[in-house]
């Protein structure tokens, strides 16, 4: 497990990471983490809950707060088979609320739905909402289909009694034009999420021809998608890299030594690649702080960086 490191969607939250990096019933053309290194739909029992539960338990006593203990990380998540026990042992520990984000793959699923509907908020993903597309910018595992993807949401819809708020990713000339953003509105309506998240690529991707959708136009469709859509995409930072600094993490940090700090940085990158002014505004630390960890990191190989856009983000190195 990881963090607490801060996200623009639920808040602070304790990262915990229960599959191998990049198992994954997907391939997705945006993934932050690089390509799939096994595509799969058999469950697992991946990693010791009990020791996932150990490091939350320390976690917790170290006194940190959170928004939400968050099951996501490095890989499809659905794909453990201890899921639910998982999610029972962490209930069982801390009231901080559970999130669970997942790729909606497997939701078709009993098993699956079983294991999720005991968290309290599900971030499922949805890209498309036809077949066509569903292929190119997912590239899914060969028997997942998208009537797979949305049948089974819709089936959890019906089951689950917390919040679902479902992801779109948009990457211009792949899902964005008129008839497939109907398509992902009428798969929408169909699944009738709490919420409905736009995003879009604004750090580096597995595709590196994939580029941001801007602005406006997010905007545009997030207006196509009706009221309960939002644009989540982080387009906080200026055409001069420096980042507007918000709340949330204020105090991340501020109270740990040399060692700790340069963890929660790293923590930071596994979750996903970051500028150093990402990481300064992030864990409120200094420009030249969040210069030298991120250095002595990579003296330790353990992050590299890479190029997107014009600037320089920094990711782990897995």
């Amino acid at each position: 497990m990881y963090g607490p490191v801060p996200s623009r969607r639920l808040g602070l939250s304790y990262g915990v990471d229960i599959v191998p990096f990049k198992v994954c019933t997907l391939d997705c053309v945006y993934c932050q983490l690089g390509r799939t290194v096994e595509k799969t739909i058999e469950r697992k029992d991946f990693a010791p809950i009990e020791a996932i539960l150990a490091e939350l338990r320390e976690a917790l006593a170290e006194g940190a707060k959170a928004d939400f203990v968050t099951i996501g990380g490095s890989g499809e998540p659905t794909l453990h088979s201890r899921l639910g026990e998982l999610i029972d042992g962490i209930k069982g520990i801390t009231d901080i609320p559970t999130a669970l984000l997942t790729n909606g793959t497997l939701f078709e699923r009993r098993d699956v739905r079983g294991d999720c509907a005991r968290v309290d908020v599900l971030l499922p993903s949805l890209d498309a909402g036809d077949e066509q597309t569903f292929r190119r910018i997912d590239r899914p595992e060969p028997t997942i289909s998208v009537e797979n993807v949305i049948s089974g949401l819709c089936a959890l819809r019906e089951e689950f009694a917390g919040q679902i708020w479902i992801e779109v990713f948009l990457v211009p000339s792949i899902n964005t034009a008129p008839r497939q953003i109907a398509h992902i509105k009428e798969a929408i309506d169909r699944i009738r999420p709490d919420k409905v998240q736009l995003n879009t690529a604004v750090r580096p991707t597995a595709d590196p021809n994939v580029v941001k959708l801007n602005a406006e136009k997010l905007q545009e469709i997030a207006l196509r998608l009706g009221s309960g859509c939002e644009v989540v995409a982080d387009f906080s930072i200026a055409p001069n890299g420096q980042v507007t600094r918000g709340g949330g993490a204020d105090e991340l940090g501020m109270h740990f030594g040399v060692a700790e700090k340069r963890q929660t940085v790293l923590s930071m990158l596994k979750r996903r690649p970051c500028s150093l002014d990402d990481i300064s505004a992030g864990l409120s630390l200094s420009s030249s702080e969040a210069e030298k960890y991120v250095a002595q990191l990579q003296d330790r190989g353990l992050v590299q960086a890479t190029r997107k856009g014009g600037r320089v983000f920094f990711k782990s190195v897995s």
